[in-house]
């Protein structure tokens, strides 16, 4: 049975633009939510246009957008290399609740990429130089010595980060939130971009509508 409380017309006037409903949102979402609640799926597209989506963590956040991390030669690195736009899903089962976002993409500055690199777990930054994400593998073992490999290259001091290995931040365009109703007559609200003529992100502004189920 749904515990929480639905999204009412009142909370929808109350958000005028999205990153704050997301906060608090997303902080439900870390307080119920059993595994990973910053996990969302990215959908990108190759060569030929074939959507491709897969499950990634949400690594950072802020006004401009939403960032994850990836080797560039992975898939998803290879199609937003061919097309820097993204959607994203966010799809918190506990809550009964879910987030959409699209929007261009760019790639983080190495500054940044640097600094969360740093946080990650080492057998992380080591298997970020040990993996050729997406590509073919002939067998465990190939992996397995590939980080023996490195774990002793790296055996004394910090690991690098892989110029291959960085982040990508979506800076949405539209992102939709979308609330569980019974009858499946679901509470949905939209918030759209665009630009006011300031200029810069100070001068973007939101429209918000709410839609039907």
């Amino acid at each position: 049975m749904n515990t929480q409380e639905p999204l009412t017309a009142g909370d929808f006037t109350a958000a005028d633009e999205p990153f704050a409903l997301f906060e608090a949102w997303f902080a439900e979402a870390q307080a119920s939510e059993p595994n990973d609640p910053h996990a969302m799926a990215i959908a990108t597209v190759d060569a030929d246009g074939l959507p491709d989506v897969r499950m990634v963590l949400l690594n950072a956040r802020d006004a401009r957008g939403f960032v994850f991390f990836t080797n560039t030669g992975s898939a998803k690195g290879r199609e937003l290399a061919g097309n820097m736009k993204a959607a994203a899903v966010f799809h918190w089962k506990s809550l009964r609740r879910q987030i959409r976002v699209r929007g261009p993409v760019e790639q983080v500055s190495d500054t940044e990429a640097d600094a969360y690199f740093a946080t990650r777990p080492r057998l992380s930054q080591i298997g970020a130089w040990a993996s050729q994400q997406s590509r073919p593998l002939e067998g465990r073992f190939a992996l397995e010595t590939a980080i023996a490999k490195v774990t002793a290259q790296y055996a004394l001091g910090s690991v690098p980060r892989p110029a291959h290995w960085t982040g990508f931040r979506i800076r949405p365009v539209q992102i939709e939130f979308w609330h569980d109703r019974p009858f499946r007559l679901h509470d949905r609200i939209m918030f759209r971009r665009q630009e006011d003529g300031a200029g810069g992100s100070e001068g973007l502004s939101w429209i918000k509508t709410r839609l039907y189920p």
